[in-house]
């Protein structure tokens, strides 16, 4: 398993301690350690943990919420620490983006597990985010290729094949991507849309 750089969020310093010993017994660095869920917020942004292990119920501001506002400004797997088996609670954790859900009394080998089940779940939601972006740059390239090619046919007098002929001639002759020549066209384009 790879080392990871940990935040540990937990009021009981025994238990906060434990995780500490057992997450550094599995190879991981910790990073910041907190007593409650105000310090763990605090801890997140100037630490920049690879993961966090939080505690559900602490005081000045409790787990999920603490989760919550950490996963407004930055993406990391957080891993939920408790010893309540409440199911509104461990539907709340995964509503606000935890991911995974260990139960206390934490054995080193459960921690590993927990730890291992949310960098995979956190590696494919990376490989989403990733595809998705790749999605919206190729609609967003397609649309510009469609403007680009409706300029050339009101322009050159020539219908759709040719104009994109034309681009894909113009693309692969300058080295440059489609795209980016549609682009350009567009942008150099000076009648009014409708």
């Amino acid at each position: 398993m790879e080392a990871l750089r940990l935040l540990v969020a937990e009021d009981e310093s025994s238990v906060r301690k434990a995780l500490v010993c057992m997450s550094e017994s599995l190879g991981h660095q910790v990073v910041a350690e907190a007593r409650d869920g105000r310090e763990a917020v605090e801890m997140a942004q100037i630490s920049s943990p690879d993961l966090i292990l939080l505690d559900i119920l602490m005081p000045r501001m409790n787990g999920l919420d603490a989760a919550k506002t950490i996963l407004e400004h930055e993406v990391v797997p957080v891993v939920i620490v408790t010893g309540h088996t409440d199911r509104q609670l461990m539907r709340e954790a995964a509503e606000i983006g935890a991911f995974s859900y260990l139960l206390k009394p934490v054995t080193r080998e459960r921690l590993a597990a927990a730890i291992s089940t949310a960098r995979a779940r956190f590696a494919d939601l990376q490989l989403l985010r990733d595809e998705v972006g790749d999605l919206k740059r190729s609609l967003e390239a397609r649309k510009l290729i469609e403007r680009a090619k409706g300029v050339l046919m009101r322009d050159m007098g020539v219908g759709e094949q040719e104009a994109y002929r034309w681009l894909k001639r113009t693309s692969s002759q300058s080295n440059t991507k489609i795209a980016e020549i549609a682009r350009r066209i567009v942008a150099l384009d000076t009648t009014p849309r409708r």
